[in-house]
């Protein structure tokens, strides 16, 4: 099972891993079979590079290359494929460099994070090869998600089902894969081996968590999630077929996956588009102690820089707080404070703004010298900078554009509010072989504000986050109107503010930088609505 972390679209590449893998797996695990994940050559997903004229070259050259290599083992190998002037997602399964079959994915995923409609078209027969006198029957991902193509392949006389998978994370995915993966094994009477991609590709983070379970959907194998793991699962099969138990690693949960899952996306985010280094502004809030301590586990203490920038409303101890946790996790640490670039644009502005009253224009003023300052550094040093508002900030717009929300990465975009705090907890009391408070407890203890009019705190303007977070999973994530909600008990007004917040913000968020996806409805691939529209909260 190569469990492995592609790039997408680079092809060359690609091959090239796929190369070596398959090499250390027959010269160092003796493997008769070596099963890669889905769409392996291009990675997944591949979206509209599958639409470029040379695809179809670069395909070839691919296969072409592993089968120059000639290798002794069966390799399962995932691409996109052309058969009759038609695209679609495949398989070929190689041995001693000839295409001994290739199989074509029956059920195309086409919700959330998926439009394989767009660019595949659906295959229709099995695959069933002979190798070593056992029967082995192929599937692609979403095939195993749905009854028919394994009852398909046990007709044909499968005893041993081999599926390959881009199967993005989301918190619980695991659970809900075993649940599955069980059910098509009892259906089919077979073994599976279930064989998923690692890394993070923009906003979505494959897991791993590969595994290969009995006839019964017991798992006998496990792999690790979030990180690239080549393993021998050793099948035996005379009248009946088994799968040799070897002890695996304990699947992560709750806030133990979720951090991982930021920590992957983010480091992948970085690496992948060869930024050396990252900055983003420490403000002693929860959010950006959080984004601190995602960004020096994903990437090292010397690859981040921290910058505290205050202003005149900034409380001494954010400026205390966001010292202490930069001096605690090893990074570079500035503190340029914003008074002289801010004074410079009211002095400018002082004619365009004579005889209006102070408002949210010059609160936002506050947040825009912040990300003129960033995106400077940005720019001159070739860093990346990491904005740090989470999802319960982008649903309601509590962020101001071209300030805060100036940058190119933001690893909380997806991650409400309250789980804000859970994960910060996590990180100080579990994380890693010697956890420690990384971020001040008086973080964590003080009530969230922005900090740009004197006293202010978040609930001024937004129902406590508990609630926010209630009403926003109920209208964001599940769909329910604003009379459902209210339905259930939230106060009308409360949940009426808060729908209308969220309908009139769409604007920010597609201007907004990408982001870790974690849930099932994140801002993003899977939440798609027009900015310009008249339709009224409601039913």
């Amino acid at each position: 099972m190569a469990q492995i972390n592609p790039l997408v679209g680079d092809i060359h590449g690609n091959t090239l891993l796929v190369l070596e893998h398959a090499k250390q797996a027959i010269t160092q695990l003796n493997a008769d079979i070596v099963v890669f994940p889905e769409l392996v050559l291009t990675a997944y997903p591949p979206e509209d590079l599958l639409l470029r004229p040379s695809l179809d070259i670069r395909i070839e050259q691919a296969l072409a290359t592993i089968r120059e290599a000639t290798l002794p083992a069966w390799l399962v190998i995932g691409y996109p494929g052309r058969i009759g002037g038609r695209l679609y997602n495949m398989l070929a399964v190689m041995k001693d460099g000839e295409i001994q079959g290739t199989y074509r994915k029956q059920c195309l995923p086409n919700y959330q994070v998926f439009d394989e409609k767009r660019y595949f078209k659906k295959g229709k027969e099995p695959l069933i090869l002979n190798i070593a006198g056992l029967p082995v029957g192929f599937t692609i991902c979403e095939d195993l998600w749905q009854p028919e193509p394994m009852l398909q392949a046990a007709a044909a006389g499968a005893r041993l089902m081999i599926n390959i998978n881009g199967s993005p994370f989301h918190l619980n995915k695991v659970l809900d894969r075993r649940a599955v993966i069980k059910q098509r094994a009892i259906e089919g009477g077979m073994p599976i081996i279930y064989v998923n991609q690692i890394g993070g590709q923009d906003e979505l983070v494959f897991d791993g968590a590969s595994m290969a379970v009995s006839e019964k959907g017991d798992v006998q194998v496990q792999l690790s999630q979030y990180q690239e793991e080549l393993t021998a699962v050793v099948v035996e099969h005379g009248e009946a077929v088994t799968i040799r138990e070897q002890k695996g690693p304990a699947l992560l949960t709750g806030e133990a996956d979720l951090y991982g899952a930021l920590v992957l996306g983010l480091r992948d985010y970085v690496n992948k588009n060869r930024f050396k280094s990252v900055v983003l502004g420490l403000s002693g809030g929860i959010d950006s102690a959080l984004t601190l301590a995602l960004a020096v586990d994903a990437l090292g203490n010397e690859r981040v820089n921290a910058i505290m920038m205050p202003f005149t409303y900034t409380a001494p101890m954010s400026i205390e707080d966001a010292t202490t946790q930069a001096q605690t996790m090893g990074v570079a640490f500035r503190i340029i404070p914003i008074m002289n670039p801010y004074a410079g644009f009211m002095s400018i502005l002082s004619e365009e703004f004579a005889g209006t009253p102070i408002d949210l224009t010059e609160q936002n003023l506050q947040a825009r010298c912040r990300g003129v300052v960033l995106m400077a550094l940005s720019n001159k040093k070739g860093w990346l900078v990491l904005t740090t508002g989470n999802k319960s900030e982008m649903a309601v717009g509590y962020s101001t554009l071209y300030g805060d929300m100036a940058g190119g990465f933001d690893v909380l975009k997806d991650v409400p509010k309250m789980q804000v705090y859970a994960l910060a907890r996590y990180r100080n009391e579990k994380y890693g072989k010697d956890p420690s408070a990384v971020i001040p407890q008086r973080v964590l203890d003080r009530a969230p504000s922005a900090e740009l009019a004197p006293g202010q705190v978040d609930e001024d303007n937004l129902p406590p986050y508990p609630i926010l977070d209630r009403i926003l999973e109920l209208y964001v994530e599940k769909d329910n109107s604003a009379e459902a909600i209210i339905k259930q008990g939230f106060d009308r007004v409360v949940v009426e503010k808060v729908v209308q917040l969220v309908d009139r913000n769409e604007h920010k968020r597609r201007q907004a930088p990408l982001g870790v996806r974690i849930s099932q409805r994140g801002f993003g691939r899977d939440r798609r609505y027009p900015i310009t529209a008249g339709w009224k909260p409601g039913d």
